[in-house]
């Protein structure tokens, strides 16, 4: 598959998700298609301005028109909520993890008031910025996510395993606990029990593999956040697109080909 027909193949799965909305007599791109662009940069990575140029060179023909560059990145950040359609639905056992992502080196902490991240620690060393919680189903889609600085412990994301407390039993490592009580759909899972939480492990793995997420460059946490919405709308439609192209597999064996896709 070339990277065209990859695009192509990732706009059709986006559009089959998305509800039916007209385009904006101003706009030059239908929502779908923003919602591409949004994905191809959530799995591609890096700086914005780079896919930019990378977008504009290579494959502006396969779009009705592409805005200038800041006000694509206004569109993608007004409209991120259109995301939230490709979030997945829970399973009977899901399981949450967090995930740490750098802004700066922490040398650099403290040198502008602008700074948004904050020192905590990731895989057992110091970074500056922010940490990124998902909660998956059994097939390892995205179900929700939430965020908050790198400080923040693990406690402070809970309310992702309340919001489920009627629908799912969420599988979580000892991290979690909290001495004034859980969600009683909480089911904490020390060292070496319960293998199947390992699955969120490999999710977040990917995603640090394939896009280079463990390192961002956002400056705000409006642009940050458009990232985290776009980057599980991506997840979730390239496991779609492997269900597609591959409908006998494996649902294990979908979420590691998600490799192949790498910008």
């Amino acid at each position: 598959m070339t990277t065209e027909e990859f695009i192509i193949a990732v706009f059709c799965e986006i559009d089959d998700r998305m509800p039916k909305m007209p385009k904006h007599a101003q706009a030059k791109l239908y929502p779908s298609e923003l919602v591409t662009i949004g994905v191809l940069f959530a799995l591609k990575g890096g700086y914005f301005r780079a896919f930019y140029r990378w977008l504009k060179r290579d494959y502006e023909g396969l779009f009705a028109g592409l805005p200038d560059r800041t006000r694509l990145q206004r569109a993608l950040s007004a409209h991120r909520s259109w995301c939230d359609e490709f979030l997945a639905q829970p399973s009977f056992f899901t399981v949450i993890d967090s995930y740490g992502i750098e802004l700066i080196h922490p040398i650099r902490e403290g040198r502008s008031d602008q700074q948004i991240g904050k020192k905590g620690k990731s895989n057992w060393r110091w970074i500056v910025g922010m940490k990124l919680c998902w909660l998956i189903n059994d097939d390892g889609q995205v179900v929700s996510w939430t965020w908050d600085t790198a400080n923040a412990h693990d406690q402070a994301l809970l309310p992702l395993v309340s919001a489920l407390e009627d629908e799912s039993i969420v599988l979580a490592d000892t991290g979690f606990n909290d001495a004034d009580g859980i969600p009683t759909n909480l089911k904490l899972c020390p060292r070496g029990t319960w293998n199947e939480r390992m699955l969120v492990e490999t999710t977040l793995s990917l995603v640090t593999t394939v896009c280079s997420l463990k390192k961002v460059f956002h400056r705000s946490c409006t642009h940050f956040e458009t990232r985290l919405a776009y980057v599980a709308a991506m997840f979730n439609t390239l496991l779609g697109l492997n269900r597609t192209l591959q409908p006998e597999a494996d649902p294990q064996d979908r979420l590691l080909h998600l490799a192949q896709f790498a910008l």
